[in-house]
């Protein structure tokens, strides 16, 4: 897809992998739309960019997500891609998993971005297109300690974008997966439980894993919009 001067919405947009973004696809052309709940960071990486919009989202809230949406319309009249990259983690083994804490973490790693969908799919429908690019993660697609949790969040999302990818093809909405690996952000700061030692202190036998900037994803993701890859990652 050509990025000049499709409507973009981001959510996590106020720092990490989605500010990255934001700010490479505006170098492009878009026009983004920024959704996070930090307003004050959002403004201020609002003024970088050229007739950007600031929604302060919290993605947990059915009434923000379709705030967000109905903003977007109203300056933009229409929206061209959604990009779901807010998200949070969660760390501990499973016999000690907080569920309540899991229900919270659930609510923003899947069901926000169900609702997101849900929303921008009958615009789009009627446009004649879209894309909508949901960020899962490599823990994914893998099976490391302490981060059942977190991991199950991303599994489920694979199989949501991926079916929705089948369903809407005849409505020419190109539904993607992106799988970023450790990234330089505040996810680890952001998650719920106390991060895995493995993740943070390398041993003779498991390497310090690499770390990725949220430039460097950002530059993979805007790749993956511009061909016709339906999952990649790092």
């Amino acid at each position: 897809m050509q990025l000049k001067d499709k409507i973009v919405i981001v959510t996590g947009a106020s720092e990490g992998i989605g500010k990255a973004t934001a700010k490479l696809l505006a170098s492009r052309g878009a026009k983004v739309v920024l959704a996070a709940r930090s307003q004050d960071k959002l403004e201020v990486l609002a003024k970088e960019l050229s007739d950007a919009l600031v929604v302060p989202t919290d993605m947990r809230k059915p009434d923000d997500i379709k705030n967000l949406v109905e903003q977007t319309l109203k300056k933009f009249s229409r929206i061209d891609i959604l990009i779901n990259d807010a998200g949070q983690g969660i760390y501990g083994p499973v016999e000690k998993i907080d569920l309540e804490q899991y229900k919270q973490v659930m609510e923003l790693n899947v069901y926000g971005v169900i609702r997101a969908m849900q929303e921008v799919i009958p615009i789009m429908r009627q446009q004649g297109g879209g894309m909508i690019l949901n960020v899962s993660s490599r823990v994914s697609q893998n099976y490391f300690p302490q981060l059942a949790a977190y991991s199950s969040t991303k599994y489920a999302l694979n199989a949501i974008t991926l079916t929705a990818r089948q369903e809407l093809a005849v409505d020419n909405i190109d539904v993607r997966v992106f799988h970023p690996r450790m990234t330089a952000t505040n996810f680890g700061i952001n998650a719920v439980g106390s991060r895995p030692d493995y993740v943070t202190r390398p041993s003779t036998d498991r390497p310090m894993p690499i770390v990725d900037t949220p430039e460097q994803v950002a530059e993979k993701i805007v790749e993956q919009m511009e061909s016709d890859e339906a999952e990649t990652g790092m």
